[in-house]
């Protein structure tokens, strides 16, 4: 839960939209472009559109299985699971045996419709229940206008999603080891069962990962493999056309793209313009420094007046090429900070800005534990001030010898008045 919710901030904090393209002529009606590290926003089309999803649904279904699933566990395949099967598969059948991983790959790889009812059994016991479980997880995610009815994608008129959703659930699937580790493959071999005395072996739709075929980018004609592609999902049905979610890598820079409803091979076409915009377009830049020193902050009622504020994390975002320097910064620090204060405490923020849009932010935090200052006790303020204590003795002692001056010298007076009776 604590990964999501920072993942939520992440996206709240530091998204931004920023694009140069008044239009890629793309093909797909809902696309979407993103750092994956950062969920920024580089382009967009009809990125909330709702839209039949096919089966890039089984992100959504891969994310499930391998938090809640075990890869080691041999899962049994009932009826159920193969009576519901529809389009691609790999022919299993009632009371076949095969390993959690295995399906898990098959699900990915060869996109089996039969592996994602077989996961969501194992896993909750019912179709029913591990669809909930699906719109629970993508709400925690951000989702805003998706619904999941079955884990595999096959049509149904209330199984859709958005662009914009599923960059969401791509971001933090390629978070999972075990995810990226499988969608970067194109091929997987399933080895014999108790039902099946031969190997399957799979291969991905994914033809960004290997296809010399060509295709049309923009007027030239290319390979639809894509230099730095390592995933993730493709899908197709009549209802949904060709859906592609799609990553990719260079030099450190790490996007997704996502495009729904497009035409046969022109949905790789819309991932190539869209990754080629990304890496054209934008670098990743090093805008803020993990315990970089802002200044010197103030501290009420504190043992010490001030106390160093620093950056709390490093802060990279994919940025405009060239932009770096025109990047401005907003130093802003708390209200009425008063000790107590404890090192690592968020004493401010910095926000950032290019070009007057906000790119995002980071806290600014104590370098140390400030202890409130305890009120003195009487005795402890005569020890403090037993200079005092002197003077107003020394001044005592004076006015003392003072009025016993006053008091001599009226004295010696009295002595030599001569009486009356004597005159």
């Amino acid at each position: 839960m604590k990964k999501i919710v920072l993942l939520v901030l992440l996206l709240l904090s530091a998204t931004y939209t920023r694009s140069y393209a008044d239009s890629l002529s793309l093909s797909g009606e809902g696309a979407i472009l993103i750092d994956s590290d950062t969920g920024q926003i580089l382009y967009e089309k009809n990125p909330h559109k709702k839209l039949h999803p096919a089966s890039t649904t089984k992100i959504m279904t891969a994310i499930l299985a391998l938090e809640l699933g075990n890869m080691d566990d041999i899962v049994t395949v009932d009826e159920e699971v193969v009576r519901l099967t529809d389009g691609s598969h790999i022919a299993l059948e009632p009371g076949e045996q095969l390993r959690f991983e295995d399906l898990v790959n098959a699900l990915l790889i060869e996109s089996a419709n039969d592996s994602a009812l077989a996961i969501a059994k194992h896993i909750s016991g019912s179709i029913e229940e591990f669809a909930r479980l699906m719109n629970h997880k993508a709400k925690e995610l951000g989702s805003l206008n998706t619904n999941f009815v079955n884990p595999n994608g096959l049509t149904h008129e209330g199984h859709l999603t958005t662009a914009y959703d599923l960059s969401l659930m791509a971001k933090y699937a390629m978070e999972i080891p075990a995810f990226r580790d499988i969608v970067c493959n194109y091929t997987y071999t399933i080895p014999k069962t108790n039902k099946k005395t031969e190997e399957r072996y799979l291969k991905s739709a994914n033809r960004l990962l290997y296809s010399n075929e060509k295709i049309n980018v923009d007027g030239v004609s290319v390979p639809i493999k894509y230099e730095g592609a390592n995933g993730i999902k493709t899908g197709y049905t009549l209802a949904a056309k060709n859906c592609l979610v799609a990553s990719a890598s260079r030099n450190g820079h790490n996007l997704i793209a996502v495009v729904l409803k497009s035409n046969g091979r022109e949905v790789f076409a819309d991932i190539h313009k869209l990754l080629n915009y990304g890496f054209n377009n934008f670098e990743k830049a090093n805008i803020a420094v993990k315990d970089q020193f802002i200044e010197n902050i103030s501290i009420e009622e504190g043992v010490y007046p001030l106390v160093a504020g620093i950056i709390k994390d490093n802060l990279s975002l994919s940025i405009p090429k060239g932009s770096l320097e025109k990047i401005e910064r907003k130093i802003i620090i708390d209200d009425d900070i008063i000790a107590p204060i404890e090192k690592g405490q968020t004493l401010g923020k910095v926000e950032y800005y290019l070009e007057g849009e906000f790119i995002g932010q980071v806290d600014i935090v104590s370098t140390l534990d400030v202890e409130k200052i305890q009120p003195m006790s009487i005795w402890e303020k005569i020890r403090e001030r037993w200079y005092l204590g002197l003077i107003g003795l020394f001044i005592l002692i004076r006015i003392t010898a003072f009025f016993i001056r006053i008091r001599n010298k009226r004295h010696r007076r009295s002595l030599y008045r001569i009486p009356s009776s004597f005159h």
